[in-house]
């Protein structure tokens, strides 16, 4: 099987595409996915030796975390595809020919639908309905920034959060020619995060009242300015931290304005917890997905020989939408 790997030199870790490694075989309820495309998503750039939802995977450090392909075998108990199957999904060792991945924690890919557009949903569909709709608990009629809205995960959050009836969605990113196209997938106005008054122009787009709910993915140095951006009682969901994972926290502010403030990752999720997120995610948007109503742009297309060029693009930060990488 051949696959991207990440190898460690001198405490420097590279990526380096080999061949001939074992086959994974999949275990009780797992199902072996032939790959199609894979989805690179920001975490990737960590370039984690082991890593797979907050638990130590076996052999060889497989890169990538998305995926979308055909169900080539099932383990013991996997029921809920069939060999031939086309599923996508979230999971550990994606980068490859073949993974192998719980049956529980994989969508179904909409009829017609291009495997190297099936493989920009997952990560984005899991991480934004439970930060929106669950974790968010946002209400038709309440207002939505999107800290780092330019990602595949804050473009299709922006969807999601007009498709629940925000009243206001928002935008914000230290890029202005990003800003300047999301207003094509729903964002009523962009934020320019370089300008230290953000958070007063966020009030006046709000009548003064602030954000009801913020959606975090960049950290550190945001934190203050969101909470001051924020609506009284507004809740702050924290998702990413692209920004860093330390920065000023004012408690005071904090406190003044009774803010929920919420972090949430899949690293410390069990399968089963997992499992729960799948199906509610599916079960309210998969329909949408399926009909075309949400939808995620491809920004570009790496062969896996080319899995260090489609790096170097993230990591430039220039890209809208997702990059996608096929074996």
């Amino acid at each position: 099987m051949r696959a991207a790997t990440i190898v460690e030199n001198n405490g420097r870790r590279r990526l380096e595409v080999v061949d001939n490694l074992p086959e994974p075989v999949p275990g009780e309820g797992e199902l072996l996915v032939r790959v199609g495309a894979g989805g690179l998503n920001r975490a990737d750039l960590a370039m984690p030796l082991r890593h797979r939802h907050g638990t130590d995977a076996s052999g060889p450090a497989i890169a990538g975390n998305e995926f979308a392909g055909t169900v080539e075998a099932r383990g013991p108990g996997a029921d809920r595809f069939e060999v031939g199957d086309r599923v996508m999904g979230f999971g550990a060792s994606t980068f490859a020919e073949l993974t192998a991945v719980d049956h529980r924690h994989v969508f179904p890919v909409p009829e017609g639908m291009e495997l190297e557009t099936a493989t920009t949903y997952p990560v984005a569909v899991e991480t934004m309905h439970d930060a929106i709709v669950t974790n968010g608990r946002l209400a038709a009629g309440e207002s939505v920034l999107f800290l780092g809205a330019g990602s595949g995960v804050g473009i299709l959050g922006i969807q999601i959060a007009k498709a629940k009836g925000a009243s206001l969605v928002l935008g914000a990113s230290r890029s202005r020619d990003r800003l300047s196209r999301l207003a094509a997938f729903g964002m009523d106005d962009g934020i320019d995060v370089t300008d230290p008054g953000w958070p007063d122009r966020v009030r006046s787009l709000t009548g003064g009242k602030g954000v009801d709910l913020i959606v975090d993915m960049v950290s550190a140095g945001t934190i203050d300015a969101g909470m001051k951006a924020a609506a009284i009682r507004g809740r702050i969901v924290n998702v990413g931290r692209l920004g860093g994972k330390t920065g000023e926290f004012d408690f005071d502010l904090h406190a003044l304005k009774r803010l929920d403030y919420i972090g949430v990752t899949f690293r410390t999720r069990s399968d089963a917890e997992i499992a729960d997120i799948v199906d509610r995610a599916w079960a309210d948007i998969g329909p949408s997905i399926e009909s075309g109503a949400l939808s995620l742009p491809v920004h570009a297309v790496f062969p896996l020989d080319a899995v260090a060029d489609a790096y170097a693009e993230m990591r430039r930060d220039t890209h809208l939408g997702k990059i996608v990488i096929v074996p």
